[in-house]
């Protein structure tokens, strides 16, 4: 027997021949500055898009608004799947929207719908799709209402204890973990596969959690809270490449005006008070971010859940993007100071010129007089 076929042995061992389960798939976007969700609570929603509830032990402050979305049908690999649907939206104007994909499937043809999530513009359409009436609904509580382009995604596999053995998995199956969180049917490397499962956590003995960048597999019998945790934590992605999309445009804009004030002989008087303004307004929403990514683990009440926020940080980067940003924010605040102070300093000779002239008109004036 070949090394490939005692590894796949090995695999069918710990898998069984069907799994049942519920794929998860969280899509962010982004709709504008802020949301009024005092006000959004009394727009008239369709009927098809109601208020709902969830537990929630997560204390947001402001709470979010839930709504139950029209259910959809998702073509996989596997055929059409049909999926609930659900929105949160935040008062930072952040939304978003959770399918849920019951499925009962061959751990094959499992890693064909986790490849297949790697391109997921059919999910993106989707998700857009059943938002869009709310969008339309809420668009008046939103404040520089914009529905852009960018998105985030992340899908989690879940499993019940019942139907996996965790320590079977991690032991005999870790390759096939490895191509479900990395979205990948192809045979993966030692070292990827390593690194794939590298960031787990377990709870309870027959509990596990293995995240990736794009994707978890999650075995839990109660797993509502760390599913929100997983989709805050990708809503809080999407906000820190949304402001560092924007920073680099601010920083484009900064060195337009100073390669322009470069080739003026003179300054202008107010060539930067506008960008300076809206530079401040950027970072007030940046430190906003930083404190929301901050404080949530103060808001969690759980330990197991603040281990699992960390985890996730971890596998997003967040502390990196945090750095970029703080850094982006710096180099632009430095370069509109150093034309500030320039445009200062020059209003500051201009007005010692000034005044010179004006003593030397006076000077010439009293000889002339006298």
């Amino acid at each position: 027997m070949t090394t490939d076929s005692r590894e796949a042995e090995r695999v069918k061992s710990a898998l069984p021949a069907t799994l049942n389960g519920v794929l998860h798939a969280f899509v962010a976007f982004d709709w504008g500055e802020e949301i009024d969700l005092r006000r959004a609570t009394t727009l008239n929603a369709p009927q098809s898009v109601a208020p709902v509830s969830r537990p929630i032990t997560i204390a947001y402050r402001p709470r979010p608004l839930h709504f139950a979305l029209p259910p959809v049908e998702l073509d996989l690999p596997t055929g059409r799947h049909q999926a609930t649907a659900e929105a949160i939206v935040f008062d930072f104007a952040a939304v978003s929207v959770a399918l849920h994909v019951p499925f009962s499937l061959t751990p094959v043809e499992l890693s064909a719908v986790a490849a297949s999530l790697s391109k997921p513009e059919a999910v993106h359409q989707v998700a857009r799709a059943i938002l869009r009436p709310l969008f339309e609904t809420l668009k008046p509580a939103i404040e520089g209402a914009s529905w852009g382009e960018l998105t985030e995604e992340y899908f989690v596999f879940e499993f019940a204890p019942e139907q996996l053995s965790s320590d079977a998995v991690l032991a005999h199956a870790s390759e096939w973990v490895a191509g479900l969180v990395r979205l990948e049917a192809e045979p993966l490397s030692p070292e990827e596969i390593a690194e794939a499962v590298r960031v787990q956590l377990r709870y309870g003995r027959g509990d596990l959690l293995v995240a990736d960048w794009a994707a978890a597999v999650l075995i839990d019998s109660q797993c509502d809270e760390t599913l929100q945790l997983i989709e805050f934590a990708n809503l809080q992605l999407l906000e820190f490449r949304e402001i560092d999309n924007r920073l680099d445009e601010r920083l484009t804009t900064a060195w337009g005006v100073v390669h322009a004030l470069a080739r003026q002989r003179l300054p202008l008087w107010r060539p930067f008070t506008a960008q300076l303004r809206g530079l401040g307004e950027l970072k007030v929403e940046a430190n906003t971010v930083f404190e929301r990514a901050q404080n949530v683990l103060k808001l969690v009440g759980d330990q197991y859940l603040a281990r699992v926020y960390r985890l996730l940080s971890g596998r997003f980067h967040i502390d990196v993007w945090q750095e970029n940003i703080q850094r982006s924010l710096d180099v632009i605040e430095g370069a509109y100071k150093v034309l500030a102070d320039q445009a200062a300093g020059w209003r500051t000779e201009l007005v010692e010129l000034t005044i010179m002239l004006l003593l030397l008109v006076d000077i010439v004036l009293s000889v002339v007089r006298g």
